[in-house]
């Protein structure tokens, strides 16, 4: 009979493999990006970048075998570009969001770009945070983005250099 689990004992860790952002992923990747953002993107949206653009590098981020997050990257002209990036809400606060961060600025760096850009939201407090410690600053604002509240863009750049960025959490 198998010894019963120590209450101190670390639960075993999920596999976790970072790749390419497939087709098939997408009604996974639909059900993220639904409780991720108040304006989801379309199915129609992420074929486009699946599909036709050519500057769309776009991952995934699985646990288990199981999708557990995306990110959708353009590499153009020397800089990468984050427009869409979310993890399964089951999975925030885990570390994995630095996992999926860190292999976005892996594609920038592999794709030869000095430079990372996005924008989020001013009240996304826990993801600004998550990009002050990867190097990204605050540059300027874009009025009224967010279409479905009004919402500034914080706009924010980080030079892509692996020595600035922190140890991954354990």
């Amino acid at each position: 009979m198998p010894k019963p689990r120590e209450r101190s004992e670390a639960l075993p860790r999920p596999r976790i493999r970072v790749g390419r952002l497939r087709e098939a992923d997408l009604d996974a990747v639909l059900a993220i990006e639904r409780v991720s953002f108040p304006t989801a993107w379309t199915r129609d949206n992420f074929l486009y970048e699946l599909r036709d653009n050519r500057f769309a590098r776009n991952l995934a981020l699985r646990a288990d075998g199981s999708l557990a997050g995306y990110a959708c990257l353009w590499a153009l002209e020397g800089e990468l570009k984050i427009n869409n990036i979310a993890l399964r809400p089951d999975l925030r606060g885990s570390g994995l969001g630095h996992v999926l961060l860190r292999a976005c600025l892996e594609v920038g760096l592999a794709e030869s770009c000095g430079e990372a850009t996005l924008e989020v939201r001013p009240s996304n407090l826990v993801a600004r945070r998550l990009y002050e410690r990867y190097g990204f600053r605050e540059i300027g604002r874009r009025s009224g983005y967010y279409q479905d509240t009004r919402e500034d863009a914080v706009l924010m750049a980080a030079r892509l250099d692996r020595s600035l960025w922190p140890a991954l959490p354990r």
